[in-house]
C-alpha cells in the first residue's frame, strides 16, 4: 500500500483503487477507480486526499 496522498487534479501516477483520506490521513470509508494519467476527481469535502490501496494487476500475455 502506497502511505503517499494525492490532491484532487493531480495526475494518477498508478491505476487502481485510491481512498479518500481527511485532512489528517484517515479513510472515509470512500473509494474511487481511476486510470494512470488521468486527473484524480475532485473529492466529497475540502480538504480530502487520495491514497492508493490497491493497484490494477495486468496479466501478461
Amino acid at each position: 500500500m502506497d502511505d503517499k496522498l494525492y490532491k484532487p487534479g493531480d495526475k494518477t501516477p498508478t491505476s487502481g483503487q485510491y481512498e479518500v483520506t481527511g485532512p489528517r490521513g484517515g479513510s472515509k470509508g470512500h473509494e474511487i477507480t481511476s486510470t494512470q494519467g488521468n486527473p484524480l476527481p475532485p473529492t466529497p469535502e475540502a480538504n480530502q486526499r487520495y491514497r492508493l490501496v490497491d493497484p490494477t494487476k495486468h496479466k501478461n500475455q
